[in-house]
């Protein structure tokens, strides 16, 4: 995949980053073609199909099975991968950070970027810093509706209980972009997409990715990082299925317990004229060592409930797996008992 980002962006993009989490890649690019732009997403839709065709060949389990669509129609949105584009002018110093998940869903971010972004008990920056005392406008998609993109624009602090109402339900609303009401600037933008609305059935999770421009007009670097140690619960794990603690890990880590637990890495960045500086590891700090054992006790004992309650996610949810079947099944066999 290096080499074809290498080769046929190179009159496309000014600088490229590629990494994995889980079992999942990701490419960072920087360019002035803005968002949305054909050519930029078929070199990115090349190389995922140049990389699939590398991992078949070598007979390793599950190649492209993210790729839902056979040939590229304009845009990889809707196709399968994760998306998230951030279009600005830069400033003298631009830092930015990059998120990437597996075994999880969009929703896993609502929670770090409400507080990162909404709470002062987070983000002292809130009160403190001119820049961004007068708060941040989010834009809220319900993803559950497949006709159209159905979004939605709060303010917080003023929106701040019906940001949290929709915020709540990580499986239907997902945070789409945050962006400074003091400048209008854009400072977060989220892949929303649901695989299993794009392929009517279940394929896995989502696998979202993150992009956040930090310090100065928007929070610093350690508000946005702080949430995540909290290892909030989240959709995904084995099968897609279950409710997880949420694990930071370094870049290029693997996934090992339960097909999980949820794992999410963030490379940080600052980039001038372009040009991206080398990527920083920010979970990989030991602060995060203790963090991690917290998750993992956390997913243990999740783990111990088994297939009850809260451990595992709603029917709504599994809604395009054998469980449907059973309970279609089951519901023929079910009589109404008559009263003596």
């Amino acid at each position: 995949m290096r080499d074809h980002v290498a080769a046929h962006g190179k009159d496309l993009i000014i600088d490229s980053y590629i990494s994995y989490t889980g079992d999942d890649i990701a490419i960072v690019s920087t360019h002035r073609r803005g968002i949305n732009d054909a050519q930029i997403h078929k070199m990115a839709w090349d190389a995922f199909m140049a990389g699939t065709a590398t991992a078949k060949a070598q007979g390793l389990y599950g190649a492209g099975q993210d790729l839902l669509k056979e040939a590229f129609s304009g845009n990889v949105r809707g196709m399968g991968p994760a998306v998230a584009e951030l279009e600005f002018e830069e400033r003298p110093n631009e830092p930015f950070l990059f998120f990437a998940a597996d075994k999880t869903d969009p929703g896993a971010y609502n929670l770090p970027v409400y507080l990162a972004f909404a709470d002062p008990m987070n983000t002292p920056g809130l009160m403190l810093s001119p820049g961004i005392s007068k708060g941040f406008r989010f834009v809220i998609m319900d993803v559950a509706h497949t006709e159209g993109d159905r979004v939605i624009e709060l303010d917080a602090p003023e929106d701040l209980y019906a940001i949290a109402t929709l915020l709540r339900d990580t499986e239907r609303y997902v945070i789409e972009s945050v962006a400074s009401r003091s400048t209008g600037e854009q400072a977060v933008s989220v892949s929303t997409s649901r695989l299993h609305n794009i392929a009517g059935k279940y394929t896995g999770k989502d696998d979202p990715v993150m992009l956040v421009r930090v310090q100065k007009d928007f929070p610093a670097t350690g508000e946005v990082l702080a949430p995540y140690a909290i290892g909030p619960y989240v959709a995904g794990c084995m099968r897609g299925s279950h409710q997880m603690p949420l694990m930071p890990v370094p870049l290029n880590s693997g996934i090992s317990y339960f097909d999980g637990p949820p794992v999410v890495s963030c490379a940080a960045f600052a980039v001038h004229e372009g040009k991206l500086t080398e990527a920083v590891d920010a979970f990989a700090h030991p602060f995060w060592d203790t963090v991690r054992d917290t998750v993992s006790n956390k997913a243990i004992g999740m783990r111990r409930q088994g297939f009850f309650g809260a451990a595992m996610l709603p029917m709504s949810e599994l809604e395009y797996t054998g469980i449907m079947e059973k309970l279609a099944e089951l519901d023929s066999r079910f009589q109404v008992r008559q009263a003596d």
